[in-house]
């Protein structure tokens, strides 16, 4: 486990922590605490832009966890009702403290973000990359329930994974 508290684009602080509790290959935390961050420092929350507020999210803490294709079915079970892995959940916090903000947690499973990325042919750190940010997002609010939501969801994502040279997750998709 680890904690960084970095201090992000135009010094917004933001916590995260990191957990490995699995044994599959987990990108480095440094990278993982970018994505988070880059997020925070850019994407307003769903509840701002609903108050026509488009102001990053800014201060926040988050924690990452990387689990094991079991703990990630576990939690599906339990939360989602849903039977085997999923590549991640997010569990919005929502707590307001002093200076801090807490969005919430990221449960990602490693070892099926790795078998996605194969059998998608992208490289590991670049499928988990998205997969941080999209987590993000949900933790800000955002959703991709309908069209609208989703053209919006998929654009803060692309932005935010181009500043980091991720090709557009969703490129193959649109191109058909």
């Amino acid at each position: 486990m680890s904690l960084d508290a970095s201090v992000i684009d135009e010094g917004v602080r933001a916590d995260i922590e990191i957990q490995h509790a699995t044994g599959a290959a987990t990108p480095p935390d440094d990278e993982v605490t970018a994505w988070v961050a880059a997020v925070l420092a850019t994407a307003p929350s769903a509840e701002a832009v609903a108050r026509s507020n488009a102001e990053p999210a800014g201060p926040g803490a988050v924690c990452v966890r990387f689990v094991d294709d079991e703990e990630s079915a576990a939690l599906n079970a339990a939360y989602r009702g849903k039977e085997g892995p999923t590549n991640v959940l997010s569990f919005p916090a929502e707590i307001d403290l002093p200076e801090l903000r807490v969005w919430g947690d990221l449960v990602i499973a490693a070892p099926l973000v790795a078998r996605e990325a194969r059998d998608q042919g992208k490289a590991v750190a670049d499928h988990c990359a998205h997969l941080v940010v999209h987590g993000v997002l949900h933790l800000l609010g955002y959703d991709h329930q309908d069209a609208a939501e989703a053209d919006q969801f998929e654009h803060l994502e692309r932005g935010v994974l181009a500043r980091f040279g991720v090709a557009d997750p969703y490129a193959a998709e649109n191109a058909t």
